[in-house]
């Protein structure tokens, strides 16, 4: 049974892998893709600007940045079985977030939406196996002895 839960953890990381690997080799098509979603708090202007001028990167590329390494590294993590439990969580927060501002079916029409509304169940599926994953945490231990055969 053990095999089988690592063999699922590592196909369920693969998606997450795959997608971080994606913003990352284009990522001025996701900067585009995040500058048509999220706006920048007013009150945070003064300090995007001096980000922007340290990096010499827009804030939406700089977000797309972020966003394909956390996926990859989150991914990798549940992958290899290490800190599954701190990235399953994270990523809870991660998608319900990206599913708040990047698949708001409710801003549509209704025979528009429906390919934003399937988005959002998916990523809600993803949702609940990731509270699976993080509610199974590393998996089972073995019980040893603490000093072996004292």
């Amino acid at each position: 049974m053990p095999a089988l839960i690592t063999f699922g953890r590592v196909l369920f990381a693969a998606l997450f892998i795959y997608l971080g690997a994606t913003k990352l080799f284009a990522i001025q098509p996701t900067a585009d893709f995040v500058a048509s979603k999220v706006t920048i708090p007013s009150q945070l202007a003064p300090y995007v600007t001096q980000v922007e001028t340290a990096t010499g990167m827009t804030m939406q590329q700089l977000l797309a940045i972020g966003a394909g390494v956390f996926e990859t590294l989150a991914g990798l993590m549940i992958a290899l079985n290490f800190g599954v439990r701190f990235f399953a969580i994270i990523l809870i927060l991660y998608v319900a977030g990206s599913t708040f501002y990047f698949q708001d079916f409710w801003n549509q029409s209704a025979p528009e939406n429906a390919k934003t509304v399937v988005d959002a169940l998916k990523n809600l599926a993803l949702i609940g196996a990731l509270f699976i994953i993080a509610g199974y945490g590393r998996g089972p231990r073995t019980a040893e002895p603490a000093y072996g055969d004292v």
